[in-house]
């Protein structure tokens, strides 16, 4: 009896000896797989980008060895699909995105900023769990259809306060995709806000000031760095849109300022393009891959400005 009882625990020994090496070992496999996954998720992620710069310098060379830079930078029209005497000067699409920009900064700005600040600084924890996944809600809507919603009804709403308004207009795409940046800016903003320490705003209350001038003088200047981070990531984002300004913005490129009248984007000409307007191998096919790359250098350097500004953010208060 006590021979089999002294095998029986040798053998329960044995088995826990295998059980563990086998688990040892999936450990190891484990531990030498996962660092390999990871490196060829990350590997993934640099060829794509090096990729895309890849095609759009090739494609972009093809254009320039037949259309001049100098003519491409500085040209004041824009007529590609023109037979004869086509134009091929930048300056008409750039001056539209940075129309249809600059009116959705001035609507996202104010009210995001606003918002951030409310939730931030006066709203209660409940009414912040309330409010703050409604403004998700504008993020979380294709644009597509605030496209739609731009043509069919901020642009006759706006016709009846401005009767010259054009039917495909600056104004309208530039309000909507304003609207649609709220929640980017007010995110991002009441993240700054809320991580300037709270003796910032004890100090300022026990020296006498009111909630407003501590929000106004003290919170808002020490977040400034990461609300600009935000505004900086908003305006990339509105200089990229593409399905609001092709839908409510028109196809007309126009060296203009004047909000009233059909324009025409990077983006809107590149998804005009990408439609079969222009046969693959001629020149205004290829024109599509130089709008492409000046709309990446924007945003490129857009979001390198936001990257700067919100690390020097993040290390202000550490």
């Amino acid at each position: 009896m006590a021979l089999s009882k002294r095998s029986r625990s040798v053998g329960s020994v044995r088995m826990l000896i295998q059980r563990n090496r086998k688990h040892h070992r999936k450990e190891q496999l484990l531990s030498k797989a996962v660092p390999v996954l990871l490196f060829t998720a990350a590997s993934l992620s640099i060829l794509t980008t090096i990729g895309i710069v890849w095609t759009l310098a090739t494609e972009t060379t093809v254009f320039f060895q037949h259309i001049s830079i100098i003519h491409f930078v500085t040209g004041k029209e824009w007529l590609p699909f023109f037979r004869t005497n086509a134009q091929y000067g930048m300056l008409p699409l750039v001056c539209g995105t940075f129309l249809v920009t600059a009116i959705a900064m001035m609507v996202a700005i104010p009210i995001g900023l606003g918002c951030a600040v409310y939730l931030s600084e006066y709203a209660s924890d409940r009414l912040r769990r309330i409010i703050k996944p409604l403004l998700e809600i504008l993020a979380g809507i294709p644009t597509i259809v605030y496209g739609f919603f731009a043509l069919t009804f901020v642009t006759p709403m706006l016709q009846t306060i401005i009767p010259k308004l054009q039917f495909f207009n600056a104004l309208s795409p530039g309000i909507v995709i304003g609207i649609m940046l709220i929640p980017t800016i007010a995110s991002l903003s009441e993240d700054a806000i809320h991580a300037v320490p709270s003796s910032f705003r004890e100090g300022s209350l026990g020296l006498g000031a009111t909630r407003f001038e501590t929000t106004v003088r003290v919170v808002l200047p020490s977040a400034l760095s990461g609300i600009l981070a935000s505004i900086v990531l908003a305006v990339s984002r509105a200089m990229g849109e593409t399905m609001i300004v092709v839908i409510a913005g028109g196809a007309t490129p126009v060296l203009s300022i004047n909000p009233m009248q059909s324009i025409q984007t990077l983006t809107a000409y590149i998804v005009q393009v990408s439609l079969g307007d222009a046969p693959h191998g001629t020149i205004a096919y290829y024109s599509m891959y130089a709008v492409g790359s000046v709309l990446f250098i924007f945003t490129f350097f857009m979001n390198m400005a936001a990257r700067h500004i919100a690390r020097r953010f993040k290390g202000g208060y550490s």
